[in-house]
């Protein structure tokens, strides 16, 4: 069984006319050849050139600790409710405004976490970061 040769004139064609993929290959060939150096046309600038190192200003953060008995922190050393609300105040009127890292100890009752959170965004500091050590023993 050959696909050119055919015993009757009825039988259908089996053969893929391969001539209207050509011209159509070669029309996208043509049109593309055409097109292609028509698109990487750049305009020539003299642009002047600037030379500048980013100004990258990271704030200062406030370490403040609270360990199981209550005793609050302000970057070790430690102080009273009142003169923290001194110091939140005038950490708050800072700019760019500090980050507050906060440590609290495993054992302390989250009441006290809550009461200086509470305090901090009463004294005007928005950024909140707490601080874990992931290493210690459960």
């Amino acid at each position: 069984m050959s696909f050119g040769a055919s015993d009757k004139d009825d039988d259908v064609m089996s053969e893929i006319n391969m001539t209207p993929l050509v011209d159509v290959m070669l029309v996208l060939l043509i049109i593309f050849i055409i097109t292609v150096p028509v698109i990487n046309h750049a305009v020539k600038l003299d642009l002047p050139r600037a030379e500048s190192q980013p100004n990258d200003v990271k704030p200062a953060h406030i370490d403040v600790a609270i360990d199981a008995n209550g005793v609050v922190s302000w970057n070790g050393a430690a102080v009273d409710e009142q003169s923290l609300k001194g110091h939140i105040a005038t950490a708050a009127a800072l700019s760019p405004q500090p980050e507050l890292h906060l440590r609290a100890d495993r054992k302390t009752p989250y009441e006290n976490v809550a009461r200086l959170m509470s305090a901090a965004q009463i004294g005007g500091l928005n950024k909140i970061g707490f601080v874990t050590d992931p290493d210690a023993p459960r």
